[in-house]
Formats: C-alpha cells, sequence, structure tokens
C-alpha cells in the first residue's frame, strides 16, 4: 500500500450560502490527492500525458459524513492498497483536524489519445512493481 497526503483551504466559491461545502466540490479534492501521489511516487500526470497516456475517472464514490465549510483546511488522505493491473482504484479520506469528513474512491483506467484501453506504461508498471514488492 502506498500513500499520500495533500491539503486544501476551502475557498468561498466551494461553499453553498450557509458556508458548507458544495458536493460536488470535494471531486477536484480527490485529484489533488491522485495526481500528489502519482507524482511523489516518480509518476506526474503531466508526463503520463505528455507520452499518450491518460487516466479517466471511470466510476466514483463519496460519501459525506460531516460538512467542510468555508476557510476550513482538508486534509487529503490518498490510498493505493493494492497493486494496479488494468485498472487503478484508489481510496481517500477527507478530515478536518481529526474529524473525519467523507470518504471516497475513483477508478480509473489507462486509455491512449484516441481513448483506446492500453496497458500502463513501462515507468508506471516500474514503480507499482518496485512499491509493491
Amino acid at each position: 500500500m502506498i500513500t499520500s497526503q495533500s491539503s486544501v483551504s476551502v475557498r468561498y466559491a466551494e461553499t453553498d450560502m450557509m458556508g458548507v461545502v458544495y458536493h460536488g466540490s470535494y471531486l477536484p479534492w480527490l485529484e489533488i490527492g491522485r495526481t500528489t501521489l502519482l507524482k511523489e511516487h516518480g509518476l506526474p500526470y503531466r508526463e503520463l500525458e505528455a507520452e499518450g497516456f491518460f487516466l479517466p475517472v471511470l466510476e466514483v464514490g463519496l460519501r459525506y459524513l460531516r460538512p467542510a465549510k468555508y476557510d476550513d483546511t482538508v486534509n487529503i488522505t490518498t490510498f493505493l492498497r493494492e497493486k494496479p493491473t488494468l485498472r487503478i482504484r484508489m481510496e481517500y479520506e477527507l478530515h478536518r483536524g481529526d474529524e473525519l469528513l467523507a470518504t471516497a474512491f475513483t477508478l480509473h483506467a489507462f486509455i491512449d489519445r484516441t481513448g483506446k484501453p492500453v496497458r500502463p506504461p513501462v515507468p508506471f508498471v516500474t514503480v507499482m512493481n518496485r512499491v509493491f514488492a
């Protein structure tokens, strides 16, 4: 298993009139967690795209437990619990301090520039083999 830590400060634009974070605002935070995890392990998403590989979201699940509010600092823990093969499942926990606000998962697959499913690139496989050895 590998993990990564990120944080965001809740912007006013991400909230409703009550200062509570709008449910759709959580999805970009998951992307922050996901791209940070990849970057920390030598797999910046920008480089994957430059080489013609993309990781679209196939499925997403989010469970809201407590509301995040304007100006909160939300800590995002991203987990890659199993060695990915053709699909990659990332899991997330979002906290305000010690308080768990939400849990989530995203499922991805590699595609090429034409949208055709492909095997992960060699550098990705190499890193995953090392991390999950």
